[in-house]
């Protein structure tokens, strides 16, 4: 079948939606990564072998759906039952037999596998009302855990390409592009550029090519939205480069999907065949003159193949470096003709606005800082997880409301947002507003999304110097500043980690920081020493105390802590001998224990072993 017309579009979804009735309750089981790291796969299989073992009026094979992310990921694997919208958290393969007789062919919910809150410990078996999801819009991220993402069908069901088609049929380039910009659609990678001005900026330029490029090459340590989109939902990626490639005059377009990402390569290909196979995609997409085709390349996992130019080169098939900044890609682009690269998220978030129009999308978010923004939420949190939520949205909704606040109830200590060239905020910024200008202003950044939340039991020195590392290991080494100034950086925050650091060395740092930032060719060297700035800026007397004390206050730096077990609360359990992979602990059973400090390596896993915390760090 091939679908030429809005009305063969519109028909189709209700003969899909027709059928989808017949089926009074559906099983979406989570094919996220975590999930099926944690055997999601299996307990599919169960699914569907006890149903084609039972007979169940309205239920068959056919109402399980594999789901893409349904970003709860610290509860996988997860199972929702609909219409009820029960989820079922952890299910185990065992769990299915019970599942389909209480929750399937009955109406009975199955209290122990559903969202217990940490607090009270109710349970709560509807996950709109689960906080998690409770405090979130989702906009970017509104098909996930609600379609098959291998099935086309799925995504015309709930209104897929209508968008696609209603830019085609009813509406010009200009009027797109207009839509576009009164949206106020900030690019989702991370710089925050409008995206209808870049997209009018293309158009404009004389050429008989143009191209659109996806920037799914998502490299930040703790991010994983982009990955969730193009996994979950690839058709919307597909159908926001098809309005994209429509508005600028493109015919051709490339997904870049970095190395890392094997799932969401298999799904974006499944998606491509078939949206070719029905029209959708290809050459004169419902029925009109008007021609896209979508090609993937894999990156080979360079953290500098996110800036716009290093990826248009390694799409080129070059090496990954930037360029100068006076040369613009929507000029010059992939191949030197006019090209327009958004990431996964921004085009997401296009096939909403051209649906349902720019005030609507206005009417979300903040003042300068329209619709949502996604965050992979991870660190020292009670719920990790993926999750949406309106731009402006305080940094203390996120972390208490939606995450639930801190493990065990420890003391906040900071967030890091906007990955390793992004910036940790201190307790005294709770209350910021999640969006672009405000985040920047506080010295640290949105990034493509990624938040890591931390305790009192971690040292900002220690995360200064680790995402340092990461910088100098990515850095292409194409420009001195960024090269060698990293690297220095890096060096001196080893020094102050292990205690041979003076206080001027601070100094040095900060004025090495402003050439790096000055002298960098691209947003990674010039982004780059901004764990340092942001540490110094707000943890300035943990640098001291390093510095000063030659001490770690968190406990983490090797070099200046010791263990030792306090003899009162240790019960002699034994679970620290057994941790320690040195022999540097001994003791009788029931009796207090010993750590000798010429064998002790200060591995931690005798802290982590403990639960009586009688391990003190000194």
């Amino acid at each position: 079948m091939r679908i030429e017309s809005e009305k063969q579009l519109r028909d189709y979804r209700k003969k899909l939606a027709d059928a989808d009735k017949k089926l009074t309750k559906k099983i979406m089981v989570c094919h996220g990564p975590g999930c099926l790291a944690s055997g999601a796969e299996k307990v599919s299989e169960e699914f569907e072998k006890q149903l084609k073992r039972k007979k169940i009026t309205g239920v068959t094979v056919g109402s399980i759906k594999k789901t893409g992310c349904h970003s709860f990921c610290e509860k996988s694997p997860l199972v929702a039952i609909e219409p009820a919208q029960i989820l079922y958290t952890r299910v185990k393969v065992k769990d299915v037999a019970e599942i389909i007789e209480k929750s399937i062919k009955g109406d009975e919910i199955i209290e122990r596998l559903v969202y217990h809150d940490p607090h009270s410990n109710d349970a709560i078996p509807k996950y709109p009302d689960i906080p998690f999801y409770k405090h979130q819009t989702r906009i970017a991220l509104r098909n996930l855990g609600k379609i098959n993402a291998c099935d086309i069908d799925d995504y015309i069901r709930v209104g897929g390409y209508e968008a696609a088609a209603k830019a085609l049929l009813k509406m010009t380039p200009e009027g797109v592009i207009d839509e576009v910009t009164k949206a106020n659609l900030r690019g989702r990678g991370g710089g925050g550029f409008p995206a209808g001005r870049k997209w009018k900026s293309c158009r404009a330029v004389e050429s008989d090519v143009r191209y659109v490029v996806c920037n799914g090459d998502e490299g930040d340590p703790g991010a994983f939205m982009d990955r969730a989109i193009m996994e979950g939902d690839p058709h919307t990626v597909l159908e926001g480069m098809i309005i994209a490639a429509f508005a600028v005059g493109a015919k051709d377009g490339y997904i870049y999907v970095r190395e890392e990402y094997p799932l969401a390569v298999v799904n974006l290909q499944k998606a491509i065949e078939q949206a070719e196979a029905i029209g959708l995609l290809g050459d004169n997409i419902l029925g009109t003159d008007f021609s896209l085709h979508l090609h993937i390349n894999r990156g080979a996992g360079a953290f500098v193949c996110g800036e716009s130019s290093a990826l248009m080169l390694s799409v080129a098939g070059n090496v990954g470096e930037p360029r100068a900044k006076y040369i613009r890609s929507v000029v010059k682009g992939l191949w030197d003709k006019p090209t327009v690269l958004n990431n996964v998220e921004t085009y997401a978030n296009v096939p909403m606005i051209i649906a349902n129009g720019a005030d609507w999308f206005t009417s979300v978010g903040a003042p300068k800082n329209a619709g949502t923004k996604a965050f992979s939420l991870v660190g020292k949190v009670r719920h990790t997880g993926l999750i949406e939520v309106p731009m402006g949205t305080p940094l203390r909704t996120i972390i208490y409301d939606i995450g639930g606040g801190i493990l065990k109830d420890r003391p906040f200590k900071a967030v890091q947002t906007g990955g390793p060239s992004g910036g940790c905020l201190a307790e005294q910024h709770l209350d910021l507003s999640v969006d672009f200008d405000t985040l920047t202003k506080h010295g640290s950044m949105m990034g493509s999304g990624g938040m890591i939340v931390m305790d009192d039991r971690t040292c900002m020195v220690d995360v200064a110097k680790y995402f340092l590392s990461f910088l100098v290991s990515e850095s292409c080494g194409k420009c001195i500043p960024c090269r060698e100034g990293l690297y220095q950086l890096h060096k001196l925050a080893i020094a102050i980690s292990e205690g041979r650091a003076q206080e001027s060395d601070i100094e040095k740092m900060e004025h090495l920081s402003e050439m790096v930032v000055t002298g960098s060719l691209c947003g990674l060297g010039k982004s780059g020493p901004n764990p340092f700035l942001s540490t110094i800026a707000n943890f300035r007397d943990e640098y001291l105390t390093h510095i000063r004390d030659h001490k770690c206050s968190a406990g983490v730096c090797k070099e200046l802590i010791k263990y030792e077990i306090d003899a009162e609360k240790c019960d002699g359990c034994m679970a620290c001998i057994a941790a320690c992979a040195f022999n540097a602990i001994s003791g009788k059973k029931t009796k207090p224990h010993v750590i000798d400090q010429e064998l002790c390596t200060k591995c931690g896993a005798c802290v982590a072993a403990c639960t009586r915390e009688a391990i003190m760090v000194l």
